[in-house]
């Protein structure tokens, strides 16, 4: 059993086919893995979906087929959405003034970065899933062994 804190970028990919998508299937389809997800997340993949329906890569019925999915896989508890707290916009800042002066962490993603930090003190996780490069690298930096289904 493997324990995997997902970033949106390569969450996504559970519900739209794209490079990456099959190996991000497998880890959460395998039951015995232990799948998580901050609650930035539900915004994020809104948000994520609605730019693959504005340039066409997505038909809206296809995306509320999508949302239907998604929000019966939130019902039935496949992953656990971890709580935003009030700590993490703090993190996100300690994060930004570390890293964004000479790297690309941008807003949601320094406060992706700090919930999974917090909630990695709570309950060590495995890997973080990821499929943005530079954010990768950024995650690394915070000693997290991460796994990007585009490259790994």
């Amino acid at each position: 059993m493997a324990s995997y804190f997902f970033d949106t970028s390569a969450f996504v990919k559970y519900y739209h086919d794209e490079v990456g998508s099959q190996q991000i299937i497998s880890l959460i389809d395998q039951t015995v893995n232990r799948i998580f997800i901050s609650r930035l997340t539900l915004v994020e993949w809104h948000s994520a979906f609605a730019l693959k329906v504005r340039s066409g890569s997505l038909t809206f019925e296809n995306f509320q087929i999508a949302k239907r999915s998604f929000y019966s896989d939130l019902r039935i508890r496949k992953f656990a959405v971890v709580s935003l707290e009030r700590i993490h916009p703090q993190s996100a800042i300690r994060l930004l003034k570390k890293h964004a002066f000479s790297q690309n962490l941008r807003t949601l993603d320094a406060l992706q970065l700090a919930v999974a930090l917090e909630f990695h003190r709570r309950l060590p996780f495995d890997y973080f899933v990821c499929a943005d490069i530079p954010f990768c690298q950024i995650v690394r930096q915070e000693g997290f062994s991460v796994l990007n289904p585009e490259v790994d």
